[in-house]
């Protein structure tokens, strides 16, 4: 696509995006802890940004038009937009500094780089920075590659249990609800990654019984949970791939 076609084609979605604007919306997101520090339109809803994407993309310079509208709706359609085959890790942080919401942050995640070839390393990388954000976007990427890819192994998600130990204490929300949200992923993949997360939520709840109980009790109320161990029993022993 030549820069004139992004343009255009900017100028057509955004005009969609806006047709679907809703300020009315608007506080019923704030109410869900989403107030990003771009424009809110208050509309598509996730659902319709989705079909947006499908029929849009993979066009990864449209993606880039709409990630520097500075629109909220426009930054997660362009998630959805975006070519996972083209998304270099270059643009990736230059993308994860700009997250400032919690559904776009997970969106990043769950739907553009988890499908990536560098998505462990940025998992790893991202989850020991300061920014709210980016440490939540670590995590929520551990938490989408668990339930994603299917071909990596025991120990390639086993190595972040240390991480999410580390973070637990983090007394940001948005943080720690990423940090347990990984620590039951990682713990539902199968039966051996559920007993090494069951362990890792107890060294958490033993070292840190204050700051560190919520992220540990309710994962270990899932984890334990009989509808979680029996999935795990009959889902049977995981073929092992290459991290």
């Amino acid at each position: 696509m030549t820069n004139s076609d992004a343009s255009t084609g900017l100028d057509a979605v955004m005009a969609e995006l806006r047709s679907h604007a809703d300020p009315g919306n608007v506080a019923g997101m704030e109410r869900f802890g989403i107030r990003p520090r771009t424009e809110v339109l208050g509309g598509p809803n996730l659902p319709q940004l989705r079909r947006m994407g499908r029929r849009l993309g993979p066009d990864q310079a449209l993606a880039e038009a709409l990630w520097r509208s500075g629109v909220h709706e426009a930054r997660v359609l362009a998630v959805f937009v975006a070519d996972p085959s083209s998304f270099t890790r270059d643009r990736a942080e230059a993308w994860v500094v700009d997250l400032d919401s919690w559904d776009l942050c997970d969106g990043f995640c769950s739907s553009l780089v988890d499908r990536t070839p560098y998505a462990h390393d940025a998992a790893r990388a991202w989850a020991g920075r300061d920014e709210e954000f980016v440490k939540r976007a670590g995590f929520a990427l551990m938490a989408a590659l668990a339930v994603h890819d299917r071909s990596a192994t025991d120990e390639a998600f086993a190595a972040f249990l240390p991480l999410i130990e580390r973070e637990a204490t983090d007394p940001r929300n948005f943080v720690r609800k990423a940090v347990n949200w990984a620590l039951r992923q990682i713990g539902k993949r199968n039966r051996a990654l559920n007993a090494e997360a069951v362990a890792c939520a107890e060294r958490i709840l033993a070292a840190h019984p204050r700051t560190g109980r919520w992220v540990a009790n309710d994962a270990l109320r899932e984890l334990r949970s009989d509808a979680v161990q029996r999935r795990l029993r009959q889902r049977g022993p995981v073929v092992q791939g290459s991290a």
